[in-house]
């Protein structure tokens, strides 16, 4: 029924936003964020997304109404590295509507604007996100659709299976589900995970969902954003020195738990500069999110080693468009030389035979300051204001793609 809320759970999310929010929380709670919407394909779905306006405006009235329940809070309770404090806030806690208006635009698109306290502004996206791409695909889905995503699904299965025979055990091939902004739907995701896990549990081991992983008793996958790290471009900290502030900022609160570091917010060579011996030696690896993934790989191994540290015992994630095919190539290519893991979303949950959204919704100003993130993938690159994007390129020496 197109009156029932699609997000039942605040859990319903990915593992990273209660991970940013507990350092939000604890070390600048008054920070004060705008986020935008942005639809990459707008021009190619197969009708305007301002169709289904009313109909998303519904749906984020029935979230802002939801709270936590006793039974999830407890079971967050259940991660080491969620503090029990950061629970107690989130017993009172409720996304405020009037933090998010939706509009047309004057060019006749989508948008959605964020304006609120961090602490509110930074939850909103994974819901809205996921909320907007059920919304536009259950006017798309019959009956020989979902045969269709249901053969594709199959196809993946014998796949992982077929590795999974032949997969050496010292170097395993890990895929996670990094799904939940891109599904089809909450249904069809559940389905896809659980399908997947059971068909191959040496493979498919994690989720990024938290709601699906306390479900289906499977690992919660995730750490930071390139929203946590964007932010410390508009706090206290000189602008050359927002990465190594930020990444201070999650050792501090973690000491030694989720250590993996996002790699692209202004390009993987200027992180290389500032991930010094202190922070490779207390990070557990990196993540990659654009640019050539064989590329950034060797320059995470050469870093490692120029630093004199062994890669082997080091761990890098691939979570950028990939498929279980382009997954697996990444890992034979790195096998044995540095441990590998990889989060693939659309592919997963939103493999329909239809083309999927490219939506996002991207941290565009923090504190009243412009932030921005400067992809390794041409077309990646969002920020409203040309000036500080011109000035972030110039303190960090990335020229423009």
């Amino acid at each position: 029924m197109v009156n029932e809320p699609i997000i039942e759970s605040l859990l319903d999310t990915d593992l990273y936003k209660f991970t940013m929010l507990q350092v939000v929380l604890h070390q600048f709670p008054q920070a004060y964020g705008q986020y935008a919407f942005r639809c990459r394909n707008d021009d190619q779905t197969q009708y305007p997304l301002t169709q289904i306006k009313e109909e998303l405006e519904e749906q984020l009235d029935f979230l802002c109404a939801l709270k936590f329940k006793a039974d999830e809070l407890e079971f967050l309770r259940t991660l080491r590295f969620i503090k029990s404090d950061f629970v107690d806030y989130l017993e009172l806690f409720q996304l405020k509507r009037r933090f998010i208006e939706v509009s047309v635009d004057e060019q006749n698109r989508l948008a959605i604007q964020i304006h609120g306290p961090l602490v509110q502004a930074m939850f909103f996206e994974i819901f809205v996100l996921s909320i907007v791409n059920e919304l536009f695909f259950r006017r798309l889905s019959t009956p020989a659709i979902l045969e269709e995503g249901e053969k594709r699904l199959q196809k993946k299965i014998a796949l992982l299976q077929e590795i999974e025979i032949i997969q050496d055990k010292k170097t395993p091939f890990l895929v996670s589900d990094f799904g939940t902004r891109r599904r089809f739907s909450r249904k069809w995701h559940k389905h896809v995970v659980q399908s997947l896990h059971q068909a191959s549990p040496r493979i498919v081991k994690g989720t990024s969902n938290l709601g699906l992983a306390r479900e289906l008793g499977i690992i919660p996958i995730g750490t930071m954003a390139h929203e946590f790290m964007q932010a410390f471009q508009a706090l206290d900290v000189r602008l050359r020195n927002f990465q190594k502030a930020a990444l201070e900022s999650w050792v501090q609160e973690y000491r030694g738990d989720l250590g993996i570091a996002l790699t692209d917010v202004v390009g993987m060579d200027a992180f290389l500069r500032d991930f010094d011996l202190y922070f490779a030696k207390l990070f557990d690896g990196l993540r990659h999110d654009s640019g050539d993934p064989y590329e950034w790989g060797e320059k995470a191994i050469t870093h490692y080693k120029e630093l004199r540290i062994n890669p082997e015992t080091k761990m890098l994630t691939f979570s950028d468009g990939l498929d279980i095919q382009s997954a697996y190539a990444l890992h034979q290519h790195f096998k044995g030389r540095i441990r590998t893991s990889f989060g693939i979303g659309t592919n997963l949950t939103n493999d329909m035979g239809l083309e999927p959204l490219q939506i996002v919704l991207k941290l565009i100003s923090c504190n009243g300051q412009s932030v921005a993130k400067i992809s390794d993938s041409a077309g990646k690159t969002m920020c409203s204001d040309e000036t500080f994007l011109a000035y972030l390129r110039q303190v960090f020496s990335v020229e423009e793609k």
